[in-house]
Formats: structure tokens, sequence, C-alpha cells
């Protein structure tokens, strides 16, 4: 999953970014409201984190914009104070949920996990095909009841596709949202996730559609 990480403070912004790669995102990063909007203008996040208080285009204008020009990706908003005003206003201008600091790192991820799955259709925390089951809270995966050791970008390319059954994703979308902005990506390396995937999974049916990507069918 690919997250905007927009917060001008760089010892947070280093922190939470580290937090947010740990936890198996790929993270781009923004220090002012006008590299933020600019990110969230053209790229494809499965959601963003905003803090209002950013330096040049505050946050809440940044959002008014995204949402008027009709982006409508998850947005987590991160505001200093705790004024009840404020919030309403982050909620009135289009955000999902927020966050007053200082806040814990797991309430954050708790957080946009539930923004991710609900912005997917899904309402439980374990996704599940069949047999096979996806805990997004623990990184746990398993086969009728059996744990499946996957490697880091594996397990990221298979919670990518369950959270999207019967839709086809391209090579393109997948390099997008598993690998970070900054990170070295070769498009090849998706054929063999997906091969190790296919192997490690057998009754999994991710389906090659022809010039356009990859489907999962229907278990």
């Amino acid at each position: 999953m690919r997250l905007l990480l927009a917060e001008d403070d760089p010892l947070l912004r280093a922190q939470l970014r580290a937090g947010l790669a740990d936890a198996g995102y790929a993270v781009d990063e923004a220090e002012d409201g006008r590299e933020a909007h600019h990110a969230g203008a053209t790229g494809d996040y499965d959601a963003v984190v905003l803090d209002l208080g950013l330096p040049r285009i505050d946050g809440l204008s940044v959002l008014r914009r995204w949402r008027e020009a009709g982006r409508a990706m998850p947005v987590l908003i991160l505001t200093a104070r705790a004024d009840w005003s404020e919030k309403v206003a982050g909620i009135d201008a289009g955000a999902d949920d927020y966050l007053t600091k200082p806040f814990h790192l797991e309430e954050l991820l708790a957080r946009l996990r539930g923004l991710i799955r609900r912005a997917a259709g899904q309402a439980s925390p374990v996704l599940r095909h069949g047999e096979l089951a996806l805990d997004t809270r623990s990184g746990r995966v398993t086969s009728a009841g059996h744990p499946v050791a996957l490697t880091s970008h594996e397990f990221k390319v298979l919670a990518y596709l369950m959270h999207r059954p019967g839709a086809v994703v391209s090579r393109t979308e997948l390099i997008e949202h598993i690998y970070a902005q900054d990170a070295d990506r070769d498009s090849n390396t998706i054929e063999v996730f997906v091969g190790r995937l296919r192997r490690k999974l057998p009754q999994l049916r991710i389906e090659t559609v022809r010039g356009l990507g990859y489907r999962l069918a229907a278990a």
C-alpha cells in the first residue's frame, strides 16, 4: 500500500516514515503544503497522513483543493491542537479521520488500516479468499489455518490484490503501490512475486489478463 506523508516537522516525519515503512507501507513524503498538494493531485495513494499545520499552504486548504478536484483517497489529518472546531473543519473539508498530537504510532497504524479497508469495501481486518486469510494487523497469512511464510514484497502484492478481488490490477499499479517513490523499481519483479505466490499458494487463482495485468479470481 502506498501512502503520502505530509508533515513539516523533520524529526516527526522521519519517525513516522520509519514506522510506516516497518509496517509494510511504501511512503512518499512532503514537507510543506505545496509539495503535498502536488503529490496528492498527481499521485495514486491508498491513504494520506496530512498535518494541518503545513507551511506555504495549510493542510486544510490542501485537503479542500484535493476534494474540489475529485481526489477521493482516504485522508487522516494530524493536528497539534485539541480544538474541536479545527477537527470539525477538517472533517467538513473532506477528512476521513483525525489524530491529535501527540499520539501513539500503533493508533495511527490502526486508523490507517481501517481507512484503507473501508475504502476497499472491506469491513474486517482479516481479508479472506477461500481458505486463505490475511490479517492486516499482524501481517500474518494462513491457508486452512496453517501459516504461510511470505517475503515482505510477496505479502504486499497479495494484500493489494486481496483488497481488490475481481479487479484487474496492472503491473504499473502494483509497482506504484508496493514501492516508495525513491525506490529502485523494476516491473519484471512483479512477475517474480506473482509466480512465487502461485507456487506457495496453489489454491490462489491469480489470473493473467493479457496486456492489462492480474486479477484475483473468485475462490
